[in-house]
């Protein structure tokens, strides 16, 4: 029921953002969502390490019902989506929340039209997928960028990190401080996306992350086939381990969701990403069923090396078919796909 549960968030909340945030700020606001969850990820290691002392684990699961309750909390107080308000004819209401939104009449004005305007073809997810080869070439962009998300080996770090650092020879004390330590830096980073996502815009900040990742991992496997012996090699793996860490949580982490929310037109935009959510559970599991698997098979060294070159070849995917978003309204990005423009040609 937690997994459905979770599921259930990391589809709605993105499209959610997608559907209310005003253009100037949308990356900002998914990457928020990120954020928030980098937020959680950290408060979790830390509440985990402090019962780990006891060996408490029914109050490392309990602890969970807190944040759930206060989420459900917030979601009470949010103002439906105008875009899913208008699917139902109810313009009114969709007026009066945007106006609460922007404050600007003549945004509110734009923003209404545009609306309409898409609305004169009705969302239709499966059958668009099925008749509309635009449309299955947004799904697999979003599909894509999800797999790109996973197979960076973000995850592998953050589920196996005691074990990473059982590698790097630190005892079982040290490899939980060293895991919260993890988090809080993946929390830290993350305001990096939000600060320049609207600023540099989407690919940039993609090529200094993959960039950044690729580095990190290499150096953290050349450092375990050369062996970690003295204290100074130790800390130095760490860092290495961190600024991989830096790489995914300015790029990656938040800007995967931002993009995905918004290449798929609004006509199949729950059934988009609908699938790419899906794909990164998907992909999340494969990865973190095959780490340890990668472990005992071709080494630590080995291990850390494909997951460099996995983000040496994520760069060159950016390259090639990752749009541009920034400062495009979500209109304009569905105008260019279904006009069959390159995917990469779909932003600005």
């Amino acid at each position: 029921m937690l997994g459905l549960a979770i599921g259930v968030a990391t589809f709605t909340a993105p499209l959610y953002l997608a559907e209310v945030a005003p253009v100037r700020i949308r990356g900002a606001m998914i990457s928020t969502y990120q954020l928030m969850i980098t937020i959680g990820i950290l408060v979790a290691f830390l509440s985990d390490t402090a019962f780990s002392y006891s060996g408490n684990w029914r109050w490392m699961l309990g602890v969970i019902a807190i944040p759930g309750a206060l989420f459900l909390l917030g979601v009470l107080l949010l103002p439906d989506s105008p875009r899913w308000l208008m699917m139902r004819g109810r313009k009114a209401e969709a007026i009066d929340v945007l106006t609460r939104l922007r404050g600007d009449g003549a945004e509110v004005d734009r923003e209404v039209a545009d609306i309409e305007e898409q609305l004169k073809t009705p969302q239709r997810g499966w059958h668009l997928f099925l008749q509309n080869a635009n449309f299955r070439r947004s799904v697999g962009l979003g599909v894509l960028l999800q797999v790109m998300q996973q197979f960076t080996g973000m995850n592998v770090v953050m589920y196996y990190a005691p074990r990473i650092f059982e590698g790097m020879g630190y005892n079982t004390e040290s490899q939980m401080w060293f895991t919260a330590i993890v988090g809080l830096v993946n929390v830290l980073a993350t305001f990096i996306a939000i600060g320049l996502v609207d600023r540099l815009g989407r690919k940039p900040i993609l090529y200094i992350g993959f960039t950044v990742m690729a580095l990190g991992l290499g150096v953290v496997g050349t450092m375990m086939h050369l062996g970690i012996r003295t204290h100074v090699e130790q800390m130095f793996t760490v860092v290495m381990l961190l600024t991989f860490i830096v790489g995914f949580a300015m790029s990656a982490g938040p800007l995967i969701w931002t993009l995905c929310s918004e290449v798929q037109p609004l006509k199949g935009r729950d059934f988009g990403i609908g699938c790419s959510t899906f794909t990164n559970w998907i992909a999340n599991m494969i990865v973190g069923v095959t780490f340890l698997s990668l472990l005992n098979g071709i080494g630590n060294a080995a291990t850390f090396w494909l997951y460099a070159g996995l983000n040496v070849l994520f760069l060159v995917i950016t390259f090639l078919l990752i749009p541009e978003t920034k400062g495009v309204t979500l209109e304009q990005i569905e105008r260019k796909l279904m006009a069959g423009k390159p995917l990469r040609e779909i932003g600005q």
